[in-house]
């Protein structure tokens, strides 16, 4: 899924940049500067978005509107959980198939990869790369 996402940047006193999200209770971020807070920002809010999509929780729908104090930036950040997903959700999941067995008998006396194998051709098939 992609989502959009207003945040606020703003300094601290260690001359950091903080990022409040303000739709997604307790994920923030901080950076070094404005490009490492925002792509901080990104992450934390994907991270928090894949969390809830697992768990099934609702996602809080975007502020229309916010308020921001003096000395702050509000901003948009976009965030795509099937990106993260893909990129961090690597652990193995175990599949229970059938092949005929002729086709078995020659994959494994070929010493086939099989897992590896299924993984390339559902990639091929759903066109992910």
């Amino acid at each position: 899924m992609k989502y959009v996402y207003p945040v606020i940047l703003y300094n601290n006193d260690d001359d950091k940049i903080i990022v409040k999200i303000p739709d997604l209770y307790g994920c923030f971020a901080c950076g070094n500067n404005k490009a490492d807070a925002l792509f901080m920002a990104k992450e934390a809010i994907e991270m928090w978005l894949w969390d809830a999509e697992n768990k099934q929780k609702i996602i809080p729908k975007p502020s229309e509107h916010l308020e921001t104090l003096e000395g702050e930036l509000l901003t948009l950040v976009a965030a795509d959980t099937d990106e993260y997903r893909k990129a961090n959700d690597t652990k193995a999941i175990k599949k229970t198939l059938s092949i005929p067995s002729w086709l078995n008998y020659k994959a494994e006396k070929a010493n086939a990869p099989f897992s590896q194998i299924l993984q390339q051709g559902l990639k091929k098939y759903l066109d992910i790369n």
